[in-house]
């Protein structure tokens, strides 16, 4: 195991396993599909500027983000490729947006509106995405209402030009009816965008296929897909393949203690030993993104051994139940994600032992823990 010998915890990242699920995604899908991997949250909080140094030499159509400020910070990395931003921007981002080449989610025809007087006064054109909502509506055209907007969201306006649609799937990690719906939907009016859009140009990038969608339904990609969560090595639905695993977390163990029979622990005292037992504190807690969730519920793996969690997790440290390992002792590294020996806590173990999701757990994990790259080229 590699260690960060300066610090308390840290999370550990295997780029090649990163880059390995990418290819696993576009060998699911047809021969010429681009990729446009999502860097959005920091890269899934593991650190966008090494995730995307890691990804830039399989050569992805491009990266998507949910912020205009997160492709500024591409830009600003050095990235010259297609950066578009999935989630509809503010009007006081838009002059960055168009500043920085970044492609936008349209949702409006205001925000047409907009777009086109940002880059008219500017001296330049805009590039944007039609976001069609079939279902999930936080964002996007209503495919109801399509007879409102799609002959002018198509046309575009004066130095605005469509250069792609796509919609999102709200449940493709959970079943494959509703991709279903949502895929007939967008078809109905994928076909008329095409007949609007005619011959002329250069075609446009049509994407609806997320991390699950791939693997639900690899038939329905056309010419992006949009994986996120599965690059980083969460799970996409139960039946599905699973991830190589990308991240590990660690803590070390500060303090070794035996405590007699009747000893309460933590705020609350919401755990009281049974027997005289051995308990472990790990430099670690909520503070660092641990989900305090996990008290009196979760585990760490401890020489190779599961113990579990006692107690409430603290803001800076949690304890553990050691009574059963030998050996244990002040310096030695716990591992909170990951594996050590035939014992595992995959991302979604612990996802689902705090009643939250993988994507949660993964971007909860604070800038206090370091990030620990498994690869000298990131």
């Amino acid at each position: 195991m590699s260690t960060n010998p300066k610090a308390r915890a840290w999370v550990q990242v295997r780029a090649q396993a990163l880059r390995d699920n990418y290819v696993r995604v576009r060998h699911q899908v047809a021969p010429g599909t681009g990729l446009l991997p999502m860097v959005k949250a920091n890269a899934y909080g593991l650190g966008v500027e090494a995730v995307v140094r890691a990804l830039e030499p399989l050569e992805p159509w491009g990266f998507g983000v949910a912020g205009v400020s997160e492709g500024v910070r591409l830009r600003e990395l050095g990235v010259e490729g297609r950066i578009v931003v999935c989630s509809p921007a503010p009007y006081e981002d838009v002059a960055a947006a168009v500043e920085h080449r970044l492609q936008l989610s349209i949702s409006s025809l205001r925000a047409l509106q907009q777009l086109g007087a940002t880059a008219r006064s500017a001296g330049t054109t805009a590039e944007y995405h039609i976001d069609i909502d079939t279902g999930i509506g936080r964002s996007g055209f209503d495919w109801r209402q399509a007879s409102e907007w799609l002959s002018h969201s198509v046309a575009g306006v004066e130095d605005a030009c469509c250069v792609g649609f796509y919609t999102h799937l709200h449940s493709a990690d959970e079943n494959e009816t509703t991709v279903r719906e949502q895929w007939v939907r967008f078809s109905e009016l994928a076909a008329q965008i095409v007949s609007l859009r005619g011959s002329e140009g250069p075609a446009l990038a049509v994407h609806v296929l997320n991390s699950a969608g791939v693997f639900r339904a690899p038939e329905m990609a056309r010419s992006v897909v949009r994986p996120g969560i599965f690059l980083y090595g969460g799970g996409v639905g139960p039946g599905q393949p699973r991830p190589t695993p990308v991240v590990s977390v660690h803590a070390r163990v500060a303090l070794v203690r035996s405590v007699p029979v009747g000893t309460t622990l933590g705020y609350g005292t919401t755990y009281t030993s049974q027997r005289d037992e051995r308990w472990a504190t790990l430099s670690i807690g909520y503070g660092d993104g641990l989900p305090r969730a996990l008290s009196n519920r979760g585990s760490a793996i401890l020489h190779g051994t599961t113990v579990p969690i006692i107690g409430r997790i603290s803001m800076d440290v949690t304890v553990v139940d050691i009574t059963d390992v030998d050996g244990a002792c002040e310096g030695d590294i716990a591992t909170l994600v990951g594996s050590e020996g035939t014992a595992e806590r995959t991302l979604d173990d612990v996802a689902a032992e705090a009643g939250t999701i993988s994507y949660e757990v993964l971007t909860g994990l604070t800038g206090r823990l370091p990030r620990v790259w498994m690869d000298e080229s990131v």
